[in-house]
Parts: C-alpha cells; structure tokens; sequence
C-alpha cells in the first residue's frame, strides 16, 4: 500500500515512490481533481530514457491537456496497463491502483533531494488555492 505521505512530490504535482532503485511514478489526486474528466493519457514506451524533469508523457481532459514530468532520471522499465487502457483509474486510486511508470533509477538520493515531502507539498497546494 502507497502512503501518500511517504511520498516526494515536484512542483508539477507528480509524486515518486523510491523502492531500492526503482521509482514509481504518479500524478497527485490535487493534480487529478484539478484536471477532472479526465479522457486520455500518452505514456512512454519501455526502455525510454528519461531526465530528471523531463517531460515523458500527457494527459488530457476535457479541460486541458496536461504534459507529465519525472522527477527523476533514469530508464523506464514498467507502463502501468490498468491506466493505459483506461485513464478513469487514476480518478478512482491516483496513488495506488493508479501510478504511472516505474523507471530505473540512475542516482536516487541525488534525484529525491531536490524534491518537497508531503507536509511540503500540501502547503504549496494550500498556499495556491488562495
């Protein structure tokens, strides 16, 4: 079970879940229920090679389309299906059933310092809304 307040989350509310070095990646629900309806989602192949901050995919709404960011370097090894075939699991489970990629990460304590916790991350989120 992933506890969104063991996670690190970027400015553009991706959260990561380091297990080793292997990230797991995601959007928040704040990004989710900001983005609402959701109707598409373009993810990455496996084997991709990412940067930190660079974007590997998007999602789309009826509102917006969205470009996605990972907060870390390194390969992607893993697609989430579930969210591929069907972009609503993210509005139902955004951190469990609903992650993204997991990607092979390169240097995980160099990529995860540069990035907020979740009391962090909540008040970004809170200041934003005023």
């Amino acid at each position: 079970m992933i506890d969104p307040k063991a996670l690190k989350y970027t400015d553009s509310h991706e959260w990561v879940h380091l297990d080793g070095d292997v990230a797991t990646v995601g959007i928040s629900k704040f990004a989710v229920d900001q983005l609402s309806d959701l109707i598409l989602i373009d993810l990455p192949p496996i084997g991709k090679t990412l940067k930190s901050g660079q974007d590997f995919g998007a999602i789309e709404s009826v509102k917006s389309v969205s470009d996605l960011y990972s907060p870390v370097a390194g390969e992607v090894i893993a697609v989430n299906p579930a969210v591929a075939a069907d972009v609503q699991v993210l509005s139902q489970d955004p951190y469990e059933k609903g992650w993204l990629i997991k990607v092979k990460v390169a240097d995980p304590e160099a990529d995860l310092s540069s990035l907020m916790s979740h009391d962090s991350y909540e008040k970004k989120v809170a200041d934003s809304d005023h």
